[in-house]
């Protein structure tokens, strides 16, 4: 169980494969009601203001589940991973405290969500229109193609497979 104090940091995305910040232990954890979908715009990391790249979010579904990973923090240096990811969200997501289930138990957790009333909140779109943007935007942090491939590729490696991570990869192969 998690020590008292400590706070676990819940990441469903780029976070999985790449943390960036100091934690105490990783766990895999899922939460329940929430579906993870390309439907955020990136104009700050995969993507730039005249030409935004495609980001995951979170997205309520009664009959959803996530898989990701649960990243425990002491208190010693929750302020800074806080002040950390609170920059690397930016653009455009919120903090929500939720629980998400683990090995470990029940687990409160924080996790960052791009609503739809965020101004960088893309929404739904074919599959083949989002693969066009993720083939076709690059940012600060790189290609947006390299943060699909890297999601799909930690999930795949936890044994998960997540059917709109998945269906966009392959259409993002299918473009060449």
């Amino acid at each position: 169980m998690a020590e008292p104090g400590n706070v676990w940091i819940f990441g469903y995305g780029s976070l999985i494969w790449r943390p960036d910040f100091a934690f105490e232990r990783c766990t895999p954890a899922r939460l329940q009601g929430w579906t993870r979908r390309f439907w955020q715009w990136s104009t700050d990391h995969r993507g730039v203001p005249q030409s935004p790249g495609r980001v995951v979010t979170l997205v309520p579904n009664p009959v959803g589940e996530v898989l990701g990973a649960a990243f425990e923090v002491e208190p010693a240096v929750y302020e800074h991973v806080m002040a950390k990811l609170d920059h690397r969200e930016k653009g455009g997501y919120e903090r929500v405290h939720t629980v998400a289930t683990s090995s470990l138990g029940p687990l409160n957790v924080i996790t960052y969500v791009g609503s739809p009333s965020n101004p960088n909140y893309a929404g739904p779109a074919p599959i083949d229109e989002i693969a066009t943007t993720i083939a076709a935007s690059v940012g600060p942090s790189g290609a947006n193609i390299e943060y699909l491939v890297e999601l799909s590729e930690a999930l795949r490696r936890r044994g998960e497979r997540d059917e709109h991570v998945e269906a966009l990869r392959a259409a993002v192969e299918r473009l060449g």
